[in-house]
């Protein structure tokens, strides 16, 4: 079971929007745009809701992203998952038994060639493709095989991008939208 088979998994880039959340169905949610000095009391809270809670690496305000802030993020705070787009995090988390998802850009065949090679090298757990729009890029890609759970993120602006890139085959789909954190909220199995 993925996520608790959510459709949406909340990507929070403000307080409030994370305090909104910790009272709704969602079990599963990704923090964004963190200062290293709240990540304690985000964790406290998510735990006293029972949440499950992972961070983006890259966007700790106040911390590198590299091997050094996972490990210190593994031992100090527990998280639930841990992604990023550096391969250096992504080996990290999984050295320490951290849910790891590996953030790939679809920007150009270049772009999908490199990723190739970096889920080659980090085997994560999943594979955030951004933008999620451009999903279809992988599936057309006869080259590209893996058995790698596969989330969609970037430019979901709406209900129909959401329900296509899951019959693309992304098992969820991330977003920051608050909309769409309303609408699929009454899909979650998790109360």
């Amino acid at each position: 079971m993925h996520f608790m088979n959510q459709r949406i998994l909340p990507a929070v880039r403000q307080m409030k929007d994370f305090e909104k959340l910790l009272a709704s169905s969602y079990e599963y949610m990704i923090m964004l745009d963190i200062h290293i000095s709240q990540i304690r009391s985000v964790f406290q809270l998510a735990r006293e809701n029972r949440k499950k809670l992972m961070l983006h690496v890259d966007l700790i305000n106040g911390l590198q992203s590299d091997q050094y802030a996972t490990e210190y993020l593994c031992q100090e705070f527990k998280p639930d998952g841990l992604l990023s787009t550096k391969a250096s995090v992504i080996l990290k988390a999984k050295e320490k038994g951290v849910l790891a998802i590996q953030r790939i850009f679809l920007l150009d065949n270049s772009a999908l060639t490199k990723s190739y090679s970096l889920l080659e090298k980090t085997k994560p757990d999943y594979i955030e493709v951004m933008p999620g729009a451009m999903l279809h890029i992988i599936k057309e890609d006869k080259t590209f095989h893996t058995d790698i759970p596969i989330l969609a993120g970037g430019f979901i602006r709406s209900a129909h991008d959401v329900e296509h890139a899951l019959q693309l085959g992304a098992i969820t789909v991330t977003t920051s939208n608050k909309d769409l954190w309303r609408e699929y909220e009454s899909y979650n199995t998790y109360k």
